[in-house]
């Protein structure tokens, strides 16, 4: 069995994958100070509430937060007697180029989500990934990670709004019944909403142009869902994009080494 770690900026999700599908994931909070014996009592607790007894093999981590790599490779040296792969080191080679400056370093998540994307969909690709920024990667149609566009996550924002500006609330992303809103939270969600589907429009339109080519827009990420809504915005929504991006490094490096 394979367990895949993907450590977010705000969340860190688990999975085990059998070889044909995910069995089962959870998610908890990224917190730099979690040891390694914690992150075990915790998995293991919830595999034994839903009745999962297996054997994992294999680990793969893919971390934007590097202070938690060593506990999670803590973690599985004590619970699962492996060393892990951890993408974005020199042993965890990848599928796919990366075309970028040099001394350039691109997130983790981002390789792996080109990984998973490329796979699923094939080449000439934007991913749009809805997590604590908001982020753009152009996959070429060889499937090289070619760069992309960071913005503020939709998230981070609405509780930046609520910081700065004593007399706004905070407010929850969704999508408002009219643009012109007739009270303050229906303003507020008015201009996150049409804000961020305007940004996603015309920072898509930007790249296509640049490009010059027909490219397929995917999206993945916890908001996914809510601005695909909006008719034409992405060409599917892949919420296991990261998640299947490595298994697929996963099973490169095995089949490599």
């Amino acid at each position: 069995m394979l367990l895949a770690i993907d450590v977010g900026n705000t969340n860190t999700v688990f999975a085990i994958h059998d070889g044909t599908e995910f069995v089962a994931d959870w998610r908890c909070a990224t917190e730099h100070q979690r040891t390694a014996d914690e992150y075990w009592v915790w998995l293991k607790t919830l595999m034994e509430l839903q009745g999962i007894t297996v054997d994992i093999a294999e680990v793969i981590v893919s971390s934007v937060v590097p202070q938690v790599v060593f506990n999670l490779r803590l973690l599985c040296n004590r619970y699962f007697d492996c060393r892990p792969q951890v993408v974005g080191k020199p042993e965890c080679a990848l599928p796919v180029e990366v075309r970028v400056d040099a001394d350039t370093q691109v997130g983790a998540d981002r390789l792996v989500n080109t990984v998973g994307a490329f796979k699923q969909h094939g080449g000439d690709l934007i991913i749009v990934d809805f997590g604590t920024a908001t982020t753009f990667d152009v996959v070429a149609q060889d499937g090289a990670y070619i760069g992309g566009v960071i913005a503020p996550g939709v998230n981070l924002s609405v509780r930046a709004l609520h910081l700065a500006a004593a007399a706004l609330p905070h407010v929850d992303a969704t999508k408002p019944q009219s643009a012109i809103g007739t009270n303050t939270v229906a303003c507020m969600q008015s201009g996150i909403y049409w804000g961020y589907v305007g940004l996603i429009r015309g920072i898509n339109h930007e790249i296509k142009a640049e490009r010059d080519r027909p490219m397929k827009v995917i999206a993945t990420g916890g908001l996914a869902t809510l601005f695909d809504q909006e008719p034409g915005l992405f060409d599917h929504v892949d919420g296991e994009l990261t998640m299947t991006g490595l298994v697929h490094i996963n099973d490169f490096n095995r089949k490599a080494g």
